[in-house]
């Protein structure tokens, strides 16, 4: 008898809380999203189903909790780190490993920039580098949900990893979090990739409340020709001028142009190609798998999390109108040449809101074709948010 009451305790079923059941719906739900309406399936797919993972009891894949506050003596230093971990809790599981040893200690976040670089053109914006004002101007987004998060009674660190869920750049909002918040990962994370899938359905309205018919009609002139040395120029610049101004940028900004620069040299095709694909799986594949792990029923099952995933939808939305407004702004300066709707591609979320401006530009007039322009302050938004994102470490952190 009491081997089989023995037995029974090893069954994960009898262990089942009310919150492991509602977060196993969570994830099965992201996965259901990723799979058929291809919400950002690369990460929300790895997320959600790892989400359910981790709530099935007694599994032993994620034994270390996900915000901790260790001695003072250990610093950043993530060997005693891993080590007090495993004196206080325990062998860690595989996704402990995943999680501390590769996206906490920034590893994936800055492997990803590095290739998003290698995939990324950055010749829009240096045929046309007014444009990036606009990247700039999307980014009064993340001041917004930062301010508003800060009346809700979050404090400085946690308000000021939501609101770079403005900038609808995910690797950035996973490496500002992880250092200034990790607590609240799980929630900002999907927060990023969710709205970033969303875009087509939340930029729209926005865009058309804040221009008229005739506004989105402007057609604009064809873009010059970028050259390959100012190709090649613009990481080697950027990188040092960037890392001399906010040297806690450095870290994502050097990676993102290191990436560039492979791209745009033409002398390492392999090495780009390897850094475009491969790498880009694996690390993805570590990234979604890191973040799903952090999606535990005691951690994720909070009044914040609903808070932050409503200050996403907050994020968003004023990234995108303050783009526009901004675009409005150079309209008039520039007396009719500019399209304020491709301000709107400056929250980022590469190419999508890009694309988003250019359907809305042809469903106003077939033949007006903008997406290399919207491309530009896309790219900017890129910049501004990993900008912004050291401008806080450096304040913060």
């Amino acid at each position: 008898m009491t081997g089989f009451i023995d037995f029974l305790s090893t069954l994960g079923f009898l262990q089942l809380s009310v919150g492991n059941l509602i977060m196993i719906a969570v994830g099965l739900t992201l996965v259901y999203l990723a799979i058929r309406y291809e919400m950002e399936p690369l990460l929300l797919l790895p997320i959600g189903i790892t989400a359910v993972l981790v709530n099935l009891p007694l599994n032993n894949i994620a034994n270390w909790p996900v915000a901790i506050n260790p001695p003072a003596n250990i610093g950043d230093n993530i060997f005693k780190l891993v080590s007090y971990m495993n004196q206080t809790y325990g062998p860690p599981g595989l996704l402990d490993i995943i999680y501390y040893l590769l996206v906490k200690t920034e590893i994936v976040p800055l492997l990803i920039f590095f290739g998003l670089g290698a995939m990324t053109d950055f010749g829009p914006m240096i045929a046309d580098p007014k444009t990036a004002l606009m990247g700039a101007a999307a980014q009064i987004g993340v001041f917004v949900a930062m301010l508003t998060a800060l009346a809700l009674g979050f404090n400085l660190h946690q308000s000021a990893s939501i609101g770079i869920i403005g900038g609808a750049d995910g690797p950035t909002t996973i490496y500002l979090t992880t250092k200034l918040a990790p607590e609240i990962l799980a929630a900002t994370a999907v927060a990023a990739y969710s709205y970033m899938s969303l875009v087509p359905i939340i930029q729209p309205p926005i865009i058309k409340a804040l221009t008229s018919p005739e506004e989105r009609k402007i057609r604009m002139k064809q873009l010059r020709p970028v050259s390959k040395r100012e190709k090649m120029l613009f990481p080697i610049i950027t990188m040092i001028v960037i890392g001399l101004l906010v040297p806690s940028a450095a870290p994502l900004i050097g990676m993102l142009m290191i990436g560039n620069l492979f791209r745009e040299s033409g002398v390492v095709e392999r090495l780009s190609k390897a850094a475009q694909e491969e790498l880009m799986n694996i690390v993805t594949i570590f990234l979604g798998l890191g973040v799903g792990s952090t999606m535990r029923a005691e951690s994720f099952l909070t009044t914040q999390t609903l808070e932050i995933l409503g200050l996403g939808v907050v994020a968003f939305a004023s990234a995108t109108a303050g783009g526009v407004l901004f675009g409005k702004l150079m309209m008039k300066a520039s007396k009719g040449e500019i399209n304020p709707m491709i301000g709107a591609a400056g929250v980022s979320a590469v190419p999508m809101s890009a694309r988003v401006v250019q359907r809305m530009a042809s469903e106003e007039d077939p033949g007006n074709f903008i997406l290399m322009h919207a491309m530009g302050p896309n790219v900017a938004g890129v910049i501004g948010t990993a900008v912004v994102a050291g401008v806080f470490l450096a304040l913060l952190g």
